[in-house]
């Protein structure tokens, strides 16, 4: 073979479905690394593949152009002959047959399958969802209605208080709208960050003018025709021009479910991101797997996530071609999420944490929580400090041991540290 094709119909190839980060990221490595067959992307937005973490922060809030979230041009789709398929879903997998079924009735074959479908807005069943000024945000589209309907509002209610829910109550308070979030457990971010930094944020959003109601679910949305108020439990309401629901997502593993292949809260996957059948893999919002940094099976939703799952993947594919073998996946996971003038930035697995050790920083508005679990350090949490957050990184990737007594010492300084650790190494 000359050079790449696009033909996958005819030549099978690499079919990716999913034309977000993991999708896109897959095909450009491919090409990258030199793979010459059929690499066909399978997306169901009418949209070339875009970064979606602007969209909860900036995007809603200004007039930008949507090319400006593009990950790259159409051209560069043309130049590596990489197809993309908008407007479609995969809605089958035959996997005797080695194809699949489009949302048109068209088959197309593959020697190799990636399903990075992602995943979905957790539905809330609440009467009132379906009232006009009732929104979600996930895709390009969700938020360009949702700025649209901003101009004429001026009180939002959002259902939810994580990286979501929370960025956009910041982002609104920076355009002067009047915002009060709603989340049923006790703390914000609840599934993700500490005790203690869920505490600061919290202090930081009221701070900011946003009302935080904690223990709170909504009962419904009131309104005729159009949303007017969120009901509480106990009666009582909160009137409301606009209504955000970000209460999570879920994995979109129907397709990979119904072709039997393996799931729990994703489609579960090997090191190699490998389903239980050795032409598929998932990868990113949609797979599960088992982490090196957790002691359970996980499924991340990150955009570092989406991106080294997709590139071990088409590592994956041109070694196996070629007969050759590729190291498992090991990238130590890491989150952000800007919230006003506050980056949170997170690495490693937190969650799991039974004691967080909080530097003493003496600067308003930054922090650094390291997380531990006994003795072992989990990840580290960091509010406007990069540094530390860069050095978490290391420290995770080359498996520096910080001990809880190094850490809660007098003067502790992490930098210095690491570079005693690597003197002595």
């Amino acid at each position: 073979m000359t050079g790449p094709t696009s033909n996958p119909a005819e030549n099978g190839g690499v079919v990716i479905a999913g034309g977000g980060q993991a999708g896109f990221q897959v095909a450009a490595s491919l090409r990258q690394g030199g793979y010459e067959g059929p690499v066909t992307i399978v997306s169901e937005e009418q949209r070339l593949p875009y970064q979606r973490p602007p969209l909860s922060k900036t995007y809603i809030k200004t007039d930008a152009a949507f090319d400006s979230l593009l990950l790259k041009p159409g051209s560069f789709f043309d130049k590596n002959a990489i197809a993309f398929r908008s407007g479609l879903t995969v809605e089958a997998i035959d996997r005797a047959a080695g194809r699949v079924t489009l949302s048109t009735g068209e088959h197309l074959a593959y020697d190799h399958l990636v399903v990075a479908v992602g995943a979905a807005n957790r539905a809330l069943p609440i009467e009132g969802r379906d009232l006009s000024g009732v929104h979600q945000l996930r895709t390009a589209e969700d938020a360009e209605q949702l700025r649209a309907d901003l101009g004429t509002v001026r009180r939002v209610v959002i259902i939810g208080g994580g990286f979501i829910g929370l960025e956009v109550a910041a982002a609104l308070r920076a355009i002067d709208k009047e915002v009060t979030v709603l989340e049923a457990a006790d703390r914000l971010m609840g599934r993700t960050v500490s005790r203690e930094v869920s505490r600061f944020f919290l202090d930081e959003h009221r701070r900011m003018g946003t009302e935080i109601r904690l223990r709170t679910a909504a009962a419904s949305i009131r309104g005729h025709g159009r949303v007017g108020a969120v009901a509480l439990p106990d009666g009582s309401e909160i009137a409301a021009d606009l209504v955000l629901i970000a209460a999570g997502v879920l994995p979109n593993d129907r397709l990979a479910r119904d072709a039997g292949l393996a799931t729990d809260n994703g489609i579960l996957v090997d090191h190699h991101m490998t389903t239980d059948d050795p032409r598929i893999f998932a990868i990113g919002d949609c797979a599960a797997f088992h982490s090196p940094f957790s002691e359970r099976i996980v499924r991340l939703e990150s955009v570092q996530n989406a991106v080294d799952q997709a590139k071990l993947v088409a590592q994956r594919i041109i070694a196996g071609e070629a007969g050759g073998e590729i190291a498992p996946y090991r990238a130590v996971p890491w989150f952000w999420s800007d919230q006003g003038p506050f980056k949170l930035q997170i690495v490693g697995l937190t969650a799991g944490a039974d004691h967080v050790e909080m530097a003493s920083l003496g600067e308003a508005g930054r922090l650094v929580a390291y997380c531990f679990r006994g003795d072992r350090l989990l990840g580290i949490e960091t509010v406007n400090r990069p540094g530390e957050h860069m050095l978490g990184r290391r420290i995770l990737a080359e498996d520096l041991v910080i001990a809880r007594s190094e850490v809660s010492a007098e003067g502790f300084d992490l930098k210095a540290h690491v570079a005693a650790l690597k003197a002595g190494s």
